[in-house]
This record gives structure tokens, C-alpha cells and sequence, in this order.
């Protein structure tokens, strides 16, 4: 058998409002390897740890895959008790593979489930017994499979089960059902584990930054700087009891959100109800929900009774959402499809209605398997992040290593010449790696993207991921959901237009003015609006839509058997009421069936009776387009398209109704059967306004180059409408719809680009074709949700182009846009997406950037959350993302040119026989450096989005070449203040006998000292930027007076070091010219250096670009858009286009 097998999960994704997929879900698709254990290679590496000293265990903690090499051999899967484990993201993790016994009676009750090919047997003490071999990776439980060879998710024994499989455990479980599957699955927790504070010091002592810390204190020790020793250790010690405390108060924070235990009541196959944990729970428990509601502790199918749910927690969606049944059949069962009858976990149900009786709903997940539990499992376990910035870093601390080695080299040699022991020539050669290679600078570059939170914070945008800040600083492309981002999230009724077999009747402004009949009864009943403590909620459209026929909700009260008497004994679960008086003569109708929206299907649909359960009819509402299909061809009026187009095109959200009578048994009837052979009733148009602030947003991003783009569920014709309204498509600029067709038995797959407003003459069409790139971005490709599918399909060749100028994309489902993000990131775009968090969790996922607009502080939809109610979010995010992306920058360039300096002072002191003292480093390190380093970052964004994006790149010419010219004006400055120095009259060289600390005070280690000190000062000025994208350097005032206070206390040491000189073993210059001499070359120096720096960000270096000859951009997009730009036939307007045709640019 093959040692390598995979971990195999459910296809059909985890419950949740966010599907999880490969992007999501990094356990999806992994690649994993058994080891068995060796005792004798086990036993060598014990005293290989020991004869080390424990460095080998220290080097198995950083790398756990040697671990298990050295200590395992391979093996089949079968037989393995160590698991190593390769996601998708190309990391390794190594799990221990658990067993547990189970009972006898369990093997025959789950004998059906995949033919017992989850249970392991095995012989022991001669007695057969039936073993669960499983794994626990991530929060999720893997069992062994046989007749797979692989470890799959224990929620592929519930991934098949059917409508009709959940409506069968209504009846319940035995306490023995329950039990047997309580041991497949695991207990119903969401168990975030809060580490033990001495596991996690261990684990943060061997931390490589600690580790080199330690290797530098103990070295220091030797070397006998005492006091520098001391005081950085108790730093460390202090850094180390804060990150402890912040990592345990995280994870303990993470607990209390995710880990929920409560009592739930369950009912049994005898038929009695009784009261268990929560923790209990397995899939296939029945669970009662009490009328009051609860907080959810697992996600669960409805089966009985409706339940109004707030899912703001998981979604940011602040509006309770309306829960219904899960209609029965044989279909399979999926949480995804069937969000609007399943319940997930996290989420608070406020109240349910079970006509009289409590709520009924079957478990469907538990545990790491919920949609809560995926979320958390997200935060936990996040996508590592590809960017260039944190790549960039670590390769430059392996340049910062290689010049450390060439400078052991050369202090080896210098010092071998000067006849030191063996000891201490060993030790000022490691004494300069820890020099040269600065340990804090991985932490010193977090502190902008702090600050930057910080001030988030405040402006009420919150982050669950700070990585993801500076990344908000190279977005290239931003995403918009329209309505209720975009847009306003309410609307108004502009009016209804009945329609039938003679056509389309006159427009009415106002509902209350339609004549009694089925569009009245319609607009009044075709809606999931429901009662809170006597209130109406639910969507603000229908709320509107409720609102205009002046008819009132009433609902039923107790276990309402007397209103069911009254509507002929059906289950009512609303009733609609005309207004009392005037003239009309409509009656009260009952809503006894709901089968609410679903996005993809694009429409929502109610049964109704009149009073005696008279009149059976069925309302239905949604996309014009899908309604209309629905309908049966005669009843839709022939002006249908037209009238559609008119209205769209004005901005306009249109709605269509249908109706028909039905008949049969209205409690078992199916969707499918409600949902055909309607009869066209007519339009609802409805004005959804633009908020004010997006055109401002919108152009504000246009100005800083940073494209915009739609992705909506509404008609494309209203996309593109309010795309128009909010300056996404410039007002003479061209709309080009693209129109693709899937493959069918009667047609091929078809592409189609037409111009708007029906294209263009054909004597027009080239001259329209040839401008269109003329000026730049001056088309707009617009695209809907079907197009796009058979796009992606049949033509994918041309799916890079679309992408490229689509600005609008209309009637998107959710896994639609969540696949638009994917194929965008393919470009290279850096994608940002800002939504309401409903429809678009996944897209705001998987986005490098997503913002959730919600009320709640912070939601796990997104990376961020604001609070504010439009989009003036998204500039202010991309500002601060600049603003951290450049304070990082700055900061690993003081770090690095701060850890040069002392480098290049310790190397020109070594090679005249002297050194710095434990006093000079302090003041360098402690009261210099560090200062500087912890105010720099304050500095807030400037107050508008700059054309150009900053660098991600640290290995950039413009960043290397700089760093180049700095370090060789330190070194100079340096050897400047040393040979000044030694041409005065009055120098008097230091003894040549004696090295290091025994040589000072002397002329030469002051000298350097101070040409120094001022360059850590010089070096914070001149590596701190200012506009474009930060605030000028006075704004940030505590760095400012910080740069003053230490540029005179280091004036006062070299000009007046009295007792302080003393102390610094500084020699006390009697010569005031030559001490002013001193500070010119510092000023000097400065000057020099921030020419230069100026020079650099103006381009100075680009001439160099020149000599190795024009190159082409890395980003496809741009390689693309220079391909488009001299082509003048595409797109190929008017001209019909089939997967065979060869009429593709290619993309080199």
C-alpha cells in the first residue's frame, strides 16, 4: 500500500453562511504522510538532545517535520501513529493519531454508515475489539476510512443525507444512538485552547528572536558588559510577561466568543422530551426551540415552525432574518442552498413560532464543523499572507547575516594580528553578528501597523487581522455591493404597472390606488415580513412594499387554533388585513406556506387562503427575468423586455409578481410545484437612491488610479444605471454589455459584445471600436451573473480581457462573487471588497482587503468591520494602509541602517584597538535608538489618496540603492571624525599594547562615539517620510520633540561632557574648534544624506533602470491592458463569437 494518502473532505462544504472552499479552508485539500515510531532511532535522539545540551530539541520545535523523520519510519496510513501533514498553503504540521474503543451495540447501529469502513479492528488479548482511528487537525476530527486508504472529515457520514433523512430523525434518537455517535463525532464544542502560561513561555523562549537574545546576553556576559547585559535582559523579561499576557488575554477573548454551553432540550425515539447539554448534541439530535428562542449552539435544519434569527455575528447583517421549514422530498440536503432554512450556529434565534407549539429542527453539525466553528477555525488558523512586504523582510535579515559574516571575518583577522587570547577573539567575532543582524527588527516594524489600528479604531473601522493593514496600502482594484452599500439600504415605491395577455396597464404611483383583485392581494402577502413585540421587521424593501398597500400584519397569538378555525383549519402563520373603510371590498387573506428568497434562485413565493380556507392562490415575487420565465408565455404582456429595459435604466429596482390558485394539500405542497405555470401579474418599481457619499468615494478613488467596480444582484440595466449615478462609468464614456450563452442540445456556447441602447450602426462601429482605447479607460464592460458563468465555461480565454475593463457585474450569486475575487487576484490585482456582509461573506473573505459594513464592533465576515454606513470607509482604510505600509518601511530602514552604524563604529574601533563601553552601547540602544523607534510610527496619513502606490518591495533599487549610499556616508563620517582626529597637534595615539575597554578613555573611541551618535539621530530624519502618503514630519510632534531633546543632550555630550563623559569613559576634548569641527561633519553628513534621500525618491536611480532596457510590468494586468490598449479590435463589437474561434489576444 502507498505510504501517501490525503484527507478528504465533504464536497459539499461546511454548514455556513460562508462556503468553505479551498481558499477558505486550508484543510480541504491536503497531502499527508504516515510515520511509524522507531524505539531505537526514538532513544538516540533522546541522547542526541542531552549530548546538545537540548539544542536539538530546540532545532525539532522549529522544524517538527526533522522531528519525525529522525524519530519515524514511513508507512502506510493504516498502520500509522504519526501523521505529517502538507496543506495547501506548502506548510507541514505533524498530529498524532488517536484511537478510541467503541461499544459493542455502536458497530450495529452505524453498520450502514459507508459499510463500517470507519471502524479498525484489531486483535488484543485475544479478544476482537472495534477501534475509531482518527486525528484532530485544526478543530476538525478525521476518522480512517478503509475502502478510501485516507482519513476523511467525520462530516462525510452526514454529507448525504437527504430532505427525507432529516424529516425521519424528527422522531428522535435512542440514548444508545446517541451515544455511539457521540464517540464518531466528538463532543459540541468550539474549543479554543488557552495555553498554560508555562507552555507558553517555553514556547516563546524558543522563539527564534529569544533564542539569538539569549545567545547574545550570554555572550555578552562573557565578554563582561554586565550592565548592557542586565538591562536588555530584563527588557526581554518584560517583553516576554507582556506578550504572555496579550497572547493568553487573545486566546481567552477567543474562547469566550467561541465556546458556548448551554442546556437544550432534545427529544427521544420513546417520544419524551428531556433537558441535556449542549455539549451532547451530535448530528441527528431533535432539537425543541422554545418559543422565547436561544442562542444556537450547532447548526440545524428547520423542520416545524418559523424562527426570526439575527445572524449579525457570522454575516454583519444587522436585519433578522426569517426562517421557514425545510420543504420535504427526496432532494439532498445542502446548508449552502438551504440557507434560508437552516439555522446556524452562533447565531440568536429572538423568537420562533411553532403554530402554537415550539420550533422543531434536526442537528446537522457540530463542534469545528458549524459555520460558526469555520469562522473561528479561520481566525485561528488564518491564510498565510502572500505579501510582498513580510517575503522582502526576511530575505533582507539573511543580507544583514551575510554582512554580519564578512564582518566576523575581518574582525577575526584585525584582532588575530593584535595578539588576543583565543577566548576573546572568538567572542568580538560573534559579538558583531549580534551587532549587525538586529533581533528586534521583525517586532519594530509591527509598531506602524499598531498605530494604524489604533486610529481604526477610533474612526470606528475594526480589524480581527492586522497583517491585512499594510496590505490595504497596495490595493489596486475595489469592489462595491450596490444596494444598501452603494445605495441607500431603504427604499420607496415609485410605482406599479399591472400587466396581462392585452399588455401593460397605466403606470400607478400608489399602491392603495390599484383596484381590489391578485396584484393588490400580492403586494400586501408576497413577503417574509413578520411581528417583534408587535412591530413589523424584516427586509426594508418589503417592509416598503407592506407599507404601500396600507393593509396590516397580524399574527397568530397562543397556540392559534382559533385562527386556524377561522381560515378553514389550515396552519396560519400570518394574516393580512385591507384598511377598514373607504371602498374597498378586498378581504383578509391568510399566509399559510412561505418559501422565502434565495439568491440563487433569484425570487421568494407564499401560499395564501382566504377566510374558510377559500380560495387557495400562490404569490410569486423576484427578478423580472426569473418571474417572467416562470410564468406561462401568454400571460406575459409582449412590451415585457421594453417596459423592463425603461425602467431599469432609469435606476430603478424592479420587482415582478405572478400568481396562480392551487389546490391539493397545502401543508405538503412542494416549491416546485408552487413555482410553475404562474400567471404574469405585473411590476413593482421601486427608487433606490444613491447615498451622497459614494460619487464623493468613488471619484476621490478615480483620481488616485484605483479601479471600481460593481458586483450586484440586481439587474444589470440598474447596475449599470447607478454605476452612472455614482461616477463609475463617466458620463460619455461607452457601456458595452457582454452577452455569453452556455452550451446546450440546441445551440453552441455563444459570446456577444453590443454597445448600449441597442449598439451602434455598422458605418459607426469602427469608429466607435477604434477611439474607444484612445483616451485609456473610456468603455465599460457590463456583465451578468449567467454570462459570467458561460464566460468562465466555454470561452475562458476571453475571461482575462473581460476582467480587465467589466465595471459592472449584475445578478451575481454569492459563490459568483466569491469566484470573481479568485479570478481578479489572478490578475494580480490587489482586490478590495466592501459589503454589507449578507450575500457577500464569502467575496469578503476571500478579498485581500474586505470591509463589512455593520453595526456590530466587529464580525468575523470580514477582516474589517466599519461602522459607518457608506463608503467613506474605503479611502480612509486605504490612507491608513499607505501610511502603516510606509512607517514599516521606514522603520526596517532605521533598524537596519541603526544596526550599520554600530557595525561600522564597532569595526573601525576594533581595528585601532579599542571599543564602546557597556554606557555607550546603552545610550545608543536604550535612550537613542529605541526612543526613536516607538514615536516614529505616529505620524497619522495624509488627508487625500496620492496617484502613485508606495513600494512593497524591500529589495527594491530605489530602497537598496539608498541604504547603499547611507552606509557609505556613515562609513566615511566615521573614518572622517577618526582621521580628523588623528591629524590635530595635540593627538596622542592610545597604547598599542592593550585592547578594547583596557584602552579606554581614548581620542579615537570618543570621536567615533560621537560622529555616531548623531547619525542614529540623522538617520531617524532622514528615513521618516512625509507626503504623499504620511502627514509632514512636524505633525507627529512627540517624534519631533523627541529628534530636539536627544539632538541637544548629544550636542551637550560631545560639546560639555563633564561627569556624564566620565561615565561614558568619553576623553575630555580641551579644544572647542576641533569639538564644533565634530558636529559640522554630523551636520554634513546629515546634509549629505538627505540630498541624497531626496534624490532617491525623485527618481535619480531610474537612469540606472535604463541601461538594462525597458522591461515589462510582473503585473498581468498591466501587461494585459498595454496589449489592449494597441488593439483596436477588441472587444469585437456586433460579431458573434464561438469557443472555436481563435480571435484572442494572448496574453505573453
Amino acid at each position: 500500500m502507498d505510504i501517501n494518502g490525503s484527507a478528504v473532505g465533504s464536497r459539499s462544504g461546511l454548514s455556513s453562511p460562508c462556503p468553505r472552499d479551498r481558499l477558505l479552508s486550508p484543510d480541504s485539500d491536503m497531502d499527508v504522510q504516515g510515520y511509524k515510531w522507531v524505539r531505537w532511532r526514538v532513544w538516540l535522539c533522546r541522547l542526541a538532545a542531552v549530548l546538545s545540551l537540548g539544542l536539538l530539541l530546540v532545532v525539532f520545535h522549529w522544524r517538527p517535520r526533522l522531528a519525525v523523520l529522525a524519530r519515524c519510519c514511513s508507512c502506510p496510513l493504516a498502520l500509522a501513529d504519526i501523521l505529517l501533514i502538507r496543506d495547501s498553503f506548502d506548510q507541514s504540521h505533524v498530529v498524532e493519531v488517536l484511537t478510541e474503543e467503541l461499544e459493542d451495540g455502536s458497530v450495529e447501529l452505524l453498520g450502514e454508515l459507508e459499510d463500517n469502513e470507519w471502524r479498525d479492528t484489531v486483535q488484543l488479548h485475544k479478544e476482537e475489539k472495534t477501534l475509531l482511528r482518527y486525528y484532530l487537525f485544526e478543530g476538525l476530527r478525521y476518522i480512517w476510512m478503509a475502502r478510501k486508504g485516507a482519513f476523511c472529515r467525520v462530516s462525510v457520514l452526514n454529507e448525504n443525507w437527504t430532505r427525507k433523512d432529516l424529516y425521519d430523525f424528527q422522531k428522535g434518537l435512542s440514548h444508545l444512538e446517541q451515544s455511539s455517535r457521540r464517540r464518531m463525532y466528538g463532543p459540541n464544542l468550539i474549543d479554543v485552547p488557552v495555553k498554560p502560561y508555562i507552555r507558553l513561555l517555553f514556547e516563546e523562549v524558543l522563539n527564534p528572536f529569544y533564542v539569538f537574545q539569549v545567545f547574545s546576553i550570554t555572550l555578552w556576559m562573557v565578554d563582561r558588559y554586565y550592565l548592557y547585559a542586565i538591562c536588555i535582559f530584563i527588557i526581554s523579561v518584560f517583553s516576554i510577561v507582556f506578550s504572555l499576557y496579550e497572547i493568553r488575554k487573545q486566546s481567552i477573548t477567543l474562547r469566550n466568543m467561541a465556546q458556548f454551553v448551554t442546556n437544550v432540550t432534545v427529544r427521544r425515539n420513546s417520544g419524551v422530551e428531556e433537558c441535556v447539554s449542549s455539549e451532547e448534541l451530535v448530528p441527528g439530535d431533535c432539537l425543541i426551540i422554545p418559543q422565547e428562542g436561544l442562542l444556537l449552539p450547532c447548526d440545524a435544519a428547520l423542520l416545524a415552525g418559523e424562527c426570526l434569527v439575527n445572524e449579525s455575528m457570522l454575516t454583519g447583517e444587522s436585519v433578522p432574518m426569517l426562517k421557514t421549514p425545510l420543504p420535504t422530498g427526496e432532494g439532498r440536503y445542502s446548508s449552502e442552498t438551504e440557507r434560508r432554512h437552516t439555522l446556524f450556529c452562533g447565531t440568536q434565534l429572538i423568537q420562533a413560532k411553532g403554530g402554537g407549539s415550539d420550533a422543531v429542527a434536526v442537528v446537522t453539525s457540530t463542534g469545528f464543523f458549524t459555520a460558526k466553528g469555520s469562522l473561528v477555525s479561520s481566525i485561528m488558523h488564518p491564510q498565510p499572507t502572500d505579501f510582498r512586504f513580510y517575503r522582502d523582510s526576511f530575505k533582507f535579515l539573511f543580507l544583514l547575516g551575510f554582512v554580519a559574516f564578512f564582518g566576523s571575518i575581518y574582525s577575526f583577522v584585525v584582532l588575530f594580528r593584535t595578539d588576543v587570547t583565543w577566548l576573546e577573539l572568538v567572542i568580538r567575532s560573534l559579538d558583531v553578528v549580534t551587532i549587525a543582524v538586529p533581533p528586534a527588527l521583525p517586532a519594530a516594524i509591527t509598531t506602524g501597523t499598531i498605530y494604524a489600528q489604533r486610529r481604526l479604531k477610533r474612526q470606528g473601522i475594526f480589524c480581527i487581522s492586522p497583517p491585512r493593514i499594510n496590505i490595504c496600502g497596495k490595493v489596486s482594484l475595489f469592489c462595491f455591493d450596490k444596494t444598501g452599500t452603494l445605495t441607500e439600504e431603504g427604499l420607496d415605491v415609485w410605482g406599479v404597472m399591472e400587466g396581462g395577455t392585452a399588455g401593460f396597464s397605466e403606470l400607478v404611483p400608489d399602491p392603495r390606488l390599484l383596484a381590489p383583485g391578485p396584484m393588490l392581494s400580492g403586494l400586501a402577502c408576497c413577503h417574509t415580513v413578520t411581528l417583534l413585540q408587535g412591530k413589523p421587521l424584516g427586509d426594508p424593501l418589503e417592509l416598503k412594499m407592506v407599507e404601500s398597500t396600507g393593509w396590516t400584519l397580524r399574527e397568530p397569538e397562543g397556540d392559534g387554533k382559533e385562527l386556524d378555525a377561522e381560515f378553514g383549519g389550515h396552519r396560519v402563520l400570518a394574516v393580512l388585513k385591507p384598511p377598514s373603510g373607504g371602498t374597498s371590498t378586498s378581504e383578509a387573506m391568510a399566509i399559510v406556506r412561505r418559501f422565502p428568497f434565495s439568491s440563487a434562485l433569484q425570487r421568494m413565493s407564499v401560499v395564501t387562503v382566504a377566510r374558510g380556507g377559500h380560495s387557495p392562490l400562490a404569490f410569486i415575487k423576484g427578478s423580472p427575468e426569473m418571474v417572467a420565465s416562470l410564468c406561462r408565455p401568454e400571460t406575459v404582456p409582449a412590451q415585457f423586455s421594453s417596459e423592463l429595459s425603461s425602467f431599469s435604466s432609469e435606476g430603478l429596482r424592479v420587482l415582478a409578481l405572478a400568481y396562480k390558485p392551487v389546490d391539493g394539500n397545502l401543508r405538503t405542497i412542494e416549491r416546485e410545484e408552487v413555482e410553475k405555470d404562474m400567471r404574469f401579474l405585473g411590476l413593482l418599481m421601486m427608487k433606490n437612491l444613491v447615498k451622497p457619499e459614494s460619487a464623493k468615494v468613488i471619484d476621490v478613488l478615480r483620481l488616485a488610479n484605483l479601479r471600481s467596480v460593481m458586483v450586484t444582484g440586481d439587474n444589470i440595466l440598474t447596475a449599470v444605471n447607478v454605476a452612472k449615478s455614482c461616477g463609475m462609468v463617466g458620463v460619455d464614456e461607452k457601456v458595452i454589455f457582454v452577452n455569453a450563452t452556455p452550451h446546450t442540445a440546441q445551440a453552441m456556447p455563444t459570446l456577444n459584445f453590443s454597445l448600449e441602447e441597442g449598439g451602434a450602426p455598422d458605418a459607426q462601429t469602427s469608429i466607435v471600436t477604434r477611439s474607444l482605447y484612445q483616451s485609456g479607460f473610456d468603455l465599460h464592460l457590463a456583465i451578468n451573473g449567467k454570462s459570467f458563468a458561460a464566460l468562465c465555461n466555454h470561452f475562458p480565454e476571453y475571461l482575462p480581457k473581460v476582467l480587465l475593463r467589466a465595471t459592472v457585474f449584475a445578478r451575481m450569486a454569492p459563490d459568483q462573487k466569491t469566484q470573481l475575487m479568485k479570478e481578479l487576484q489572478k490578475l494580480n490585482y490587489r482586490v478590495g471588497m466592501c459589503g454589507d456582509g449578507a450575500n457577500d461573506c464569502g467575496a469578503l473573505r476571500a478579498a485581500d482587503v474586505g470591509v463589512s459594513l455593520s453595526e456590530a464592533e466587529a464580525s468575523v465576515a470580514s477582516p474589517f468591520t466599519s461602522k459607518t454606513e457608506n463608503i467613506s470607509c474605503v479611502p480612509l482604510l486605504i490612507r491608513e494602509g499607505r501610511c502603516s505600509l510606509v512607517t514599516s518601511f521606514s522603520l526596517f530602514r532605521y533598524m537596519a541602517l541603526y544596526s550599520l552604524i554600530q557595525f561600522c563604529s564597532v569595526l573601525v574601533l576594533y581595528t585601532v584597538r579599542t571599543t564602546l563601553t557597556d554606557w555607550q552601547f546603552l545610550f545608543s540602544d536604550l535612550f537613542v535608538v529605541t526612543p526613536l523607534a516607538i514615536v516614529m510610527g505616529r505620524g497619522g496619513p495624509s488627508e487625500e489618496l496620492h496617484p502613485c502606490r508606495p513600494s512593497a518591495s524591500l529589495l527594491a533599487l530605489p530602497v537598496l540603492g539608498s541604504l547603499l549610499v547611507h552606509t557609505c556616508m556613515i562609513v566615511l563620517g566615521q573614518l572622517a571624525a577618526l582621521f580628523i582626529t588623528t591629524s590635530q597637534d595635540w593627538y596622542v595615539p592610545l597604547n598599542s599594547t592593550l585592547f578594547g575597554v583596557a584602552n579606554l578613555p581614548n581620542m579615537e573611541n570618543t570621536s567615533v562615539f560621537s560622529l555616531s551618535a548623531f547619525q542614529y539621530i540623522i538617520m531617524a530624519v532622514v528615513v521618516t517620510k512625509g507626503y504623499p502618503h504620511k502627514k509632514p514630519l512636524f505633525f507627529n510632534w512627540m517624534f519631533l520633540s523627541m529628534l530636539l531633546v536627544l539632538f541637544a543632550v548629544t550636542t551637550w555630550l560631545v560639546l560639555y561632557p563633564g561627569p556624564v563623559g566620565s561615565l561614558f569613559k568619553l576623553h575630555n576634548f580641551l579644544d572647542m574648534d576641533f569639538k564644533m569641527v565634530l558636529v559640522a561633519v554630523a551636520a554634513l553628513n546629515f546634509l549629505i544624506c538627505f540630498v541624497v534621500e531626496v534624490l532617491v525618491d525623485n527618481g535619480i536611480l531610474n537612469c540606472l533602470r535604463g541601461l538594462r532596457g525597458k522591461r515589462q510590468s510582473k503585473k498581468q494586468y498591466k501587461r494585459l491592458n498595454t496589449l489592449l490598449c494597441e488593439s483596436p479590435s477588441w472587444p469585437p463589437l456586433n460579431h458573434t463569437l464561438s469557443p472555436t474561434e481563435q480571435t484572442v489576444i494572448q496574453c505573453s
